[in-house]
């Protein structure tokens, strides 16, 4: 039987969370080599610590540098017995995307996983076995049971209402570097059964040096049952794809069929680092994520910008905390404060 008919689904990010997961930069070269992976790893201490204040922060990293982290995320005022270090091997700090992603059963309570195929956005950046082992790693450490779904699927991907819908994008899930023997039928089905979902609902692209092709976690995301958040831009070169995207949303229909409310966040100015990979950085404060009384937004040294979508949030999630936190260092890599995390439901 798939998880769906077992009874699992997958919960809104705002549903109650035992932890949130992380994946700890690696010492390797590739990734913010020398001084640039002192301040990175001193970021994930300050993001490890600022979840902290609100619940669990697991954490996959080798043992060997497990010394090193507990130093850090204290020196960042982590909550001490919030930190909980495993000694899981991966390859890059993606987790939302190389983790499991959860379910949950509505009758009885239990939490499983879902783990589906990565191979680092298309097979862009080698190595990637260790993070593809994760999911599995995580299910023996926690002892919880595991479903293989058989398909590539990054979780910055997709986005859940609770209420039976999901929101991907054509250009990541139809891509043919993930999964190329898979039609969109397919593609769909396999999503209801072990999701637990009954509508997808596709956007076309996404914006501009996204690794990805276009995740939906830099787009648009749920706020509610009834409530959507989507960037915008009234000048960046995304103008024309988030002004189609836009266009797609206010189509869209909940289970009821009443039309979603859509709040729109402006994009930040461009973020450049002259000479880098990335002409432009793929910045976006609705790469937020939810924890359990809070929401953390990433920021990008830009006040006035930074400022109001904070208060957009703010006025969207009045029952929680929302705090901003730096990711213009950590979006030069490619993700923010979503893609780096991965939410483990109660």
């Amino acid at each position: 039987m798939t998880p769906a008919e077992l009874g699992f689904a997958m919960p809104p990010e705002w549903a109650p969370q035992e932890a949130v997961w992380l994946s700890w930069p690696v010492p390797d070269p590739r990734h913010w080599g020398g001084s640039k992976r002192d301040r990175i790893e001193a970021g994930f201490a300050e993001i490890a610590a600022a979840i902290s204040a609100f619940e669990l922060v697991r954490i996959n990293a080798t043992s060997s540098n497990h010394q090193r982290i507990r130093s850090l995320c204290e020196t960042a005022r982590a909550v001490p017995e919030r930190i909980e270090l495993f000694d899981h091997a991966h390859d890059d700090v993606w987790c939302r995307d190389h983790g499991p992603i959860f379910v949950r059963n509505g009758a009885t309570g239990e939490v499983a996983i879902t783990d589906w195929e990565f191979n680092a956005w298309g097979g862009k950046f080698p190595p990637w076995d260790s993070d593809n082992r994760i999911p599995r790693r995580v299910a023996d450490s926690l002892g919880l049971r595991r479903f293989e779904a058989g398909m590539v699927l990054e979780g910055g991907a997709i986005e859940v209402n609770g209420r039976g819908q999901l929101l991907t994008t054509e250009a990541v899930l139809l891509n043919p570097n993930r999964n190329p023997g898979l039609s969109r039928d397919d593609i769909e089905s396999r999503l209801r059964d072990h999701l637990g979902v009954r509508e997808i609902l596709w956007l076309e692209k996404g914006i501009e040096g996204d690794d990805t092709d276009g995740h939906v976690d830099d787009l648009v995301r749920f706020t509610d049952d009834h409530t959507l958040v989507a960037a915008t831009s009234a000048s960046s070169p995304d103008r024309e794809t988030l002004a189609a995207n836009l266009e797609r949303l206010r189509g869209f229909r909940g289970p009821d069929g009443r039309s979603f409310q859509i709040h729109e966040i402006p994009l930040p100015e461009s973020c450049e680092v002259p000479g880098w990979r990335l002409p432009v950085l793929p910045a976006s404060y609705v790469n937020f994520l939810i924890v359990n009384g809070g929401v953390l937004v990433p920021t990008f040294r830009q006040k006035r910008n930074d400022d109001r979508a904070l208060g957009i949030l703010k006025e969207l999630f009045p029952d929680r905390t929302v705090a901003g936190i730096d990711c213009l260092e950590l979006v030069e890599e490619g993700g923010s404060l979503h893609c780096i995390s991965q939410q483990q439901p109660a």
